[in-house]
């Protein structure tokens, strides 16, 4: 025992000479170090005490094995300080690095320019919103100010899911998360410049090492490799005057036109039919909640052979939700055979471009049908299309009137002053309850069908389903410039005719592409939605509704853009938008009554 115990110290005094040499060499804590080292040799004793004590006779064995024992340590050791020579080396790369990206982003705020890409173009003159009277600004613009939308780029989906789930937990809203096209990235709103660097402090200070196959408990893992040169911008700098941007002008007096023309006496042939105008130019500007519903009635009484409204239920503040079927064979006694597209729009109030794209649509398949189109007649012949244009009527309205940003119904909940569901959340296959608070932007409700507005719907759908049977659905919203196709709540989940429904997918970005030349990326609805890492974010869709129970083949198609305007796309690009996804409406038309597009 004592040659034993003697024998360590002498080894350990020899190779601790050595160490302190590669301590000094690596700039590493030797105190730290030597304390570890000499408690391992303690176990490294005690272990061959214990295990030779009844054996005094075995001291060369006790040797040998003891030699091995601390020639083992010693090999994990010198890994171990190579190991952290290299960690300390990373620390200083990403403390230069988080410092660039500090200075880069408050740069960025601060700069002088107005608008970073967004606004105008210089193609007309910028109507600025400070210099418009307060009393004839539609919502208070001013609480916007100090607000910002940033864009973090990434190519590794590990990178996309460990953000998804700290801006989660952050409780920031979430713009748009992209990974269809060659760009990809996550957008989010917030609400300071300290609250932007706050998150860049988390996301570098949660770098995840890898240590001989081990690794740190660090809660997000971001990996070493992704924030060395890590890519973001700001999307939206001047957030007040990009959404002052978005809302129809002073001067346009749309709504008395609409008016004027519904109270004319139609039944009177003396007087003027309705004014052309009175519909064209209603894809000027976006149009709030009254002035939609009167172009509705307008439409009703300019084309009621082909046009009828059909009413799915109220919201919670006693606003109709409406559907306009169109067909050419409304009277035909039994229209089982007829073959229904459905498409549906604003189901997230704030995505207005979706609204409108769905109105132009309605019109254009009107229009082409008036003047004997071969395809639009083709279409209304042998097929109804039925149209919900505001499916999330209380929230489009207050879109309007209070919040811009505003996403969900505008539904009491059970904290008194967090108002609203997110109808997308809301439907029954795979529903699962969020654990968000009512504030956040994706509240699910507690149970499934819990906002009005799609227990309307689903009920509406269970008492015409054998009347009208749903070949085709398309949800419209924004943005990105993707088509999505099921399942949106798991990518572990395979959807039924796979090869056609991929070939449609691909069929609708192509007509996009022909159409426009702008380029809509094709994917799986569970990667944009982030349900790999957090899955109530792909739950209750009426993408998965709608596919698993009712439609054939059912898509979403997330419009424009995808470059510097997020939800507020100028109103200058409705009739470009609207040209583009009515293409890829009459190509998934044409498929599903198998003609040639």
């Amino acid at each position: 025992m004592r040659f034993n115990s003697i024998f360590s110290s002498l080894i350990y005094l020899s190779i601790s000479t050595n160490i302190h040499l590669i301590l000094a060499s690596n700039d590493l804590d030797q105190n730290n170090v030597q304390n570890l080292l000499q408690l391992e040799i303690n176990n490294i004793n005690n272990e061959h005490s214990n295990e030779h004590s009844n054996d005094d006779n075995d001291i060369p064995n006790n040797q040998f094995n003891f030699m091995n024992s601390f020639k083992n340590y010693i090999n994990k050791f010198t890994d171990s300080i190579e190991t952290n020579k290299i960690r300390n080396q990373n620390d200083i790369i990403l403390r230069e690095s988080l410092k660039n990206t500090k200075e880069s982003f408050l740069s960025l705020i601060n700069s002088d320019d107005m608008n970073i890409r967004n606004n105008n173009g210089g193609e007309e003159e910028t109507i600025y919103y400070t210099s418009v009277p307060k009393e004839n600004w539609k919502i208070d613009f001013d609480k916007y100010k100090d607000k910002y939308v940033i864009r973090i780029f990434f190519s590794d989906l590990k990178f996309k899911d460990n953000l998804i789930k700290l801006l989660k937990d952050l409780s920031i809203d979430i713009w748009e998360i992209s990974t269809g096209n060659s760009l990809k990235f996550i957008d989010f709103k917030i609400n300071s410049k300290d609250e932007g660097l706050k998150i860049f402090n988390l996301i570098y200070s949660n770098v995840y090492y890898y240590t001989n196959g081990e690794h740190d408990e660090q809660e997000y893992k971001f990996e070493f490799k992704d924030l060395v040169d890590l890519k973001f911008d700001i999307l939206i700098k001047d957030l007040p005057q990009t959404i002052f941007e978005t809302f129809p002008f002073e001067d346009d007096n749309y709504n008395d036109l609409l008016l004027s023309e519904l109270s004319k006496d139609n039944t009177n042939d003396d007087v003027a039919p309705v004014d052309p105008l009175a519909v064209d130019i209603f894809f000027r500007q976006y149009r709030d909640l009254n002035t939609i519903y009167n172009w509705f009635d307008l439409l009703l009484l300019t084309y009621p052979n082909l046009l009828e409204v059909e009413w799915i239920g109220q919201t919670f503040e006693g606003r109709d939700i409406k559907a306009l079927r169109l067909t050419s064979h409304k009277h035909v006694e039994d229209p089982i055979n007829s073959k229904t597209v459905v498409i549906t729009a604003g189901i997230h109030a704030r995505e207005w471009i979706s609204v409108s794209t769905a109105c132009y649509i309605l019109y254009r398949l009107l229009q082409d049908y008036e003047a004997g189109k071969k395809k639009a007649n083709l279409f209304l012949q042998n097929m109804d299309f039925l149209f919900l244009p505001v499916m999330n009527p209380d929230g489009y309205d207050y879109s309007f009137k209070n919040e811009r940003l505003w996403r969900k119904n505008r539904q009491e909940t059970y904290l008194p002053r967090c108002f609203g569901i997110d109808i997308d959340h809301s439907f029954d296959f795979h529903f699962t309850r969020t654990y968000d608070s009512p504030c956040s932007e994706d509240y699910s409700g507690e149970g499934s069908f819990e906002s009005l507005e799609s227990d309307a719907w689903n009920k509406y759908l269970n008492q015409t389903k054998h009347d009208h049977p749903i070949y085709g659905y398309i949800d419209l919203h924004s943005y990105a410039q993707e088509v999505l196709y099921p399942y949106a709540y798991s990518c572990s989940e395979l959807p039924r005719d796979e090869e056609n429904l991929l070939e449609l997918a691909y069929g609708l970005s192509k007509a996009i592409r022909l159409q426009s030349g702008k380029n809509y990326g094709v994917l799986n609805a569970c990667q944009d939605k982030g349900s790999d890492m957090v899955p109530s974010m792909g739950s209750g869709s009426a993408l998965d509704y709608m596919y698993h129970n009712r439609a054939y083949w059912a898509f979403v198609l997330k419009l424009r853009d995808s470059g510097s305007h997020g939800f507020l796309l100028p109103s200058k690009y409705i009739v470009p938008v609207g040209k583009e996804i009515y293409a890829s409406i009459k190509y998934f038309s044409s498929f599903v009554l198998g003609l040639d597009d």
